[in-house]
C-alpha cells in the first residue's frame, strides 16, 4: 500500500457579477458536444489523427470542454426550500492535454478532466479550481509539470474572463 501527500493550491475569484452572468460566460467559453456521440466518435478513431479531430472539433474557444455540470444548488436547496444557495460544479478539460500528462505521469488521470466551482455567496459569486500542478507536483515530472501550468493558465484564465464578463 502506498499513501502519497498531496497539497493542493486552490485558485479563487470573486465576481460581482450576478451568478447567471458568470456561468453564461463560462458555458459560452468552453465547447459542449454531446458527450454520448462524442465517447462514441473517440472510441471508433483508428488514429491518433482522427481522435485529435474529434476533439478539435468538441472545443470551445478556450480549447477546453465541458464534460459535465452538476447542479449542486438544486440538491441544496431542498434543504433550504429556496432556490438558494446556488452551487454549481463544471468538470471541463480537453482530452489532449490529459493525454500528455498521464503519458508522463499516470496518476494525472485522476485529476483530469478538472473541476470549476461556481457557488453564489454574500460578498459574490465565487470561481475557484485546484490547480493541476499542485497535484502532480510531488511526483516531479518536469513534463507533465510544464503541462499542467499550461492548463491551469488555460483554466485561470477561463475563470478570470467567465467573472469579468459582461
Amino acid at each position: 500500500m502506498t499513501v502519497r501527500k498531496i497539497e493542493v493550491e486552490r485558485f479563487s475569484v470573486t465576481s460581482p457579477k450576478p451568478f447567471e452572468a458568470v456561468v453564461a460566460a463560462l458555458t459560452a467559453a468552453v465547447g459542449k458536444p454531446d458527450m454520448v456521440e462524442f465517447v462514441q466518435a473517440t472510441r471508433a478513431t483508428r488514429t491518433l489523427a482522427e481522435l485529435e479531430r474529434i476533439v478539435q472539433a468538441g472545443l470551445g474557444r478556450t480549447g477546453l470542454m465541458m464534460f459535465m455540470k452538476l447542479d449542486h444548488g438544486a440538491v441544496l436547496s431542498k434543504q433550504t426550500g429556496l432556490n438558494t444557495p446556488r452551487n454549481i460544479r463544471f468538470v471541463i478539460g480537453n482530452p489532449l492535454i490529459m493525454m500528455e500528462m498521464v503519458k508522463h505521469v499516470p496518476d494525472a488521470g485522476s485529476y483530469a478532466p478538472v473541476t470549476i466551482l461556481v457557488d453564489e455567496r454574500s460578498d459574490g459569486v465565487h470561481l475557484s479550481y485546484d490547480r493541476m500542478a499542485s497535484f502532480l507536483a510531488s511526483y516531479g515530472d518536469a513534463a507533465a509539470l510544464t503541462v499542467a501550468r499550461n492548463l491551469d493558465s488555460k483554466i485561470e484564465s477561463l475563470i478570470r474572463g467567465s467573472a469579468t464578463a459582461g
